[in-house]
């Protein structure tokens, strides 16, 4: 059977999982403000690190809250996929559904662009008017 921890150290742990959690959301805060800074706008290689880390840390954030908080460290490992799978799956639709977006996006830019062109008509030739007999004559009338 299973040891319990007691009252102290549930109560130790909880709190030592929400100052990891403080400290990571803090580090994120610190990564997003940096990179929303003036200084840091002709540095695209710190923006792509940073953003790098800020993506990092919450995955490391999603799986501490899943495993610790909703208690899946501690179930069976079938019962831990059927929520960790859907939650993958989540993730692809959301990358998938900004593809998608971006897709659309172009799309409409282009359409728009060529609703703003102007074709240039040219006047109509001084062609009589009339129909064509079978002969290659052209009749008035």
């Amino acid at each position: 059977m299973a040891s319990h921890a007691s009252y102290e150290d549930s109560k130790k742990a909880v709190w030592k999982g929400l100052g990891l959690l403080a400290a990571v959301t803090l580090a994120e805060v610190f990564l997003s403000l940096m990179k929303a800074a003036e200084w840091a706008e002709g540095m695209g290689w710190l923006f792509i690190i940073a953003s790098l880390a800020i993506i990092i840390l919450s995955i490391y954030k999603a799986y501490f809250i899943i495993y610790e908080f909703m208690h899946m460290a501690y179930e069976v490992r079938g019962l831990a996929m059927t929520v960790l799978l859907p939650m993958i799956l989540l993730v692809w639709a959301v990358i998938a559904f900004f593809y998608e977006g971006d897709a659309w996006k172009g799309n409409r830019e282009t359409v728009n662009e060529r609703n703003r062109m102007e074709i240039k008509a040219e006047p109509a030739s001084e062609s009589p008017v009339g129909t064509l007999t079978p002969e290659g004559d052209l009749t008035n009338g």
